[in-house]
């Protein structure tokens, strides 16, 4: 019987499916519950107010839904779902924007969302071999839902990042059965982070990674939108703690940690939400702007790198309705010159994202035997002093 654990929103690992199941922590790890994030460690990153959760769910409407596969010492993997609303999406697309930093990656419907800056499904993350999987779940989930009966086309929005380090990937030990929960069990508020979900696998600059997520809110006299990001992270690079190199030494020998990823590659999906009036053009441009929170810390998109930003907004004046009456549509944007508190917003929230992966993260084993150490929290106290 495979090892499923469902990760609810809430901070810490809830284990629930019929029948027994287990979650699989290291005993030598502290759980997740229990570590800080960035911000709580006392690293505050930028100059901008985080929201109340300081997470992608600040964005009214957004939800998050995770579930995280371990099963023995093979299988570390899982599915995240971000939702645009709580409706349904392919009646009520929400425009959306996607820039490319790399693209070494599977990026399943991309080049729908560019063609007509529209998002009609939920976003799924996942690992690279699993994406397949995923997508024919979103088509099941939306052409099951009341309204879509007549529906013969769905572009299933997907994106991954390869765990294969850490995860029995060959396996694909994702199902669709997986995905449909995510989705199902989506909701706003606290987003479990670290190794979870998506992230389960993941490593970031050699260290574990997996998912972050942060927001940011504007001035009531910059509109007072709030812009907020989800990350999985799997890159690599020379980790950067406020613009200082964070060494890759072993606190108590000097010696070198293990390099899950030597060469610097990897990937990193972001996914950008904001109740702000924007069209694709510069969601498009927002999404650029998320881009840097992998330059902020350190990554580089390398060759083997897929690095992906998906930013949309949840604003219902912008929102496409699938079909409608009337041939024109009237909408109300914010100006190109309001948009660069925003851009300032997404580059700020995806660093922290980023940071907050590592921050929740903990250590993990897996296949063959391979391990991804925690980031060490004492070294980068003494860091930050």
């Amino acid at each position: 019987m495979p090892v499923h654990a469902t990760i609810g929103l809430a901070f810490g690992l809830v284990c629930a499916l019929s029948g027994a199941f287990l979650c699989a922590v290291a005993a030598s790890s502290p759980p997740a519950a229990e570590k800080p994030r960035a911000r709580e460690f006392g690293l505050v990153v930028g100059v901008l107010p985080p929201g109340p959760l300081n997470a992608i769910t600040d964005v009214a409407g957004v939800k998050v839904g995770q579930v995280t596969l371990v099963k023995g010492q093979d299988v570390r993997t899982g599915v995240t779902a971000v939702l645009p609303h709580g409706g349904n999406v392919f009646q009520d697309k929400v425009p959306a924007g996607i820039s490319v930093g790399n693209g070494y990656g599977k990026l399943t419907g991309v080049t729908q969302v560019r063609e007509l800056g529209t998002l009609e499904t939920p976003i799924i993350l996942t690992n690279t071999l699993s994406v397949p999987t995923a997508a024919e779940a979103i088509i099941d989930w939306t052409l099951g839902l009341p309204g879509n009966e007549r529906v013969s086309s769905v572009n299933p929005v997907v994106g991954e990042t390869n765990d294969g380090w850490l995860n029995d990937i060959r396996g694909r030990h994702v199902t669709k059965a997986h995905v449909l929960e995510a989705i199902q069990t989506a909701s706003s508020g606290p987003v479990a982070e670290g190794a979870v979900g998506a992230g389960t696998g993941t490593t970031c600059f050699d260290y574990k990674g997996g998912i972050g997520t942060a927001s940011r809110r504007l001035r009531e006299g910059q509109g007072g939108y709030t812009v907020g990001v989800l990350v999985q992270t799997n890159f690599g690079g020379v980790l950067t703690i406020r613009g200082v190199p964070f060494d890759k030494k072993d606190a108590g020998t000097g010696s070198p940690l293990p390099a899950p990823n030597p060469t610097g590659d990897g990937s990193c999906m972001i996914v950008v939400a904001t109740d702000a009036p924007l069209d694709a053009r510069n969601l498009e441009r927002l999404a650029k702007r998320a881009l840097l929170g992998i330059a902020r810390t350190g990554g580089y998109f390398s060759n083997g790198s897929g690095d992906y930003a998906i930013a949309f907004s949840t604003a219902e004046s912008v929102r496409a309705p699938h079909r409608t009456a009337h041939p024109t549509q009237t909408v109300t944007l914010l100006r190109d010159e309001a948009v660069s508190p925003l851009f300032q917003a997404a580059a700020e929230a995806a660093e922290e994202a980023i940071l907050n992966s590592l921050f929740k993260a903990v250590r993990t084993e897996g296949k063959d035997g391979h391990v991804a150490e925690a980031l060490p929290l004492d070294r980068v106290k003494g860091l930050l002093q």
